[in-house]
């Protein structure tokens, strides 16, 4: 029985660590393949033009971006146009003095930039601002 414990106790004192390599190469793995999905965003080559830059006043500011198709993406994601509607009127009953800032590509149409802003309007957004690049980039 005296042999029995003193196996026993030299097997519990050492800590078999290849299950918690295992475990860490697989989040390594995980992390090398979400962390460029959390870096992307919308392409999208905005107009020059030299303008005052927006008082943010350390507040979230709602970013609401046109690509050349005519596609509408809230925070990089797409969006439908209804579903943005709903989320915008959402988010400004939460918090009504959020900014919001229309992102439009140089190349998108006039009618796809203006009926965003008009969709912005009708969801509770008191004023809408638009993005641009400095003329210098």
């Amino acid at each position: 029985m005296e042999a029995y414990r003193k196996r026993h106790k030299k097997l519990m004192s050492e800590i078999n660590v290849v299950p918690y390599i295992d475990v860490m190469l697989v989040l390594l793995v995980i992390f090398m393949i979400t962390a460029p999905l959390l870096s992307q965003g919308v392409k999208v080559d905005l107009p020059k033009a030299v303008a005052k830059p927006v008082e943010s006043q350390d507040q979230e500011t709602l970013v609401v971006t046109v690509d050349r198709e005519g596609r509408y993406f809230l925070d990089d994601r797409r969006i439908s146009t209804e579903e943005l509607r709903r989320k915008v009127a959402a988010i400004l009953r939460l918090r009504p003095q959020t900014p919001v800032l229309v992102r439009g590509d140089r190349s998108a149409n006039y009618g796809d930039v203006v009926k965003v802003m008009t969709l912005l309007q009708s969801a509770g957004a008191p004023s809408v601002g638009l993005l641009t690049e400095p003329p210098g980039k």
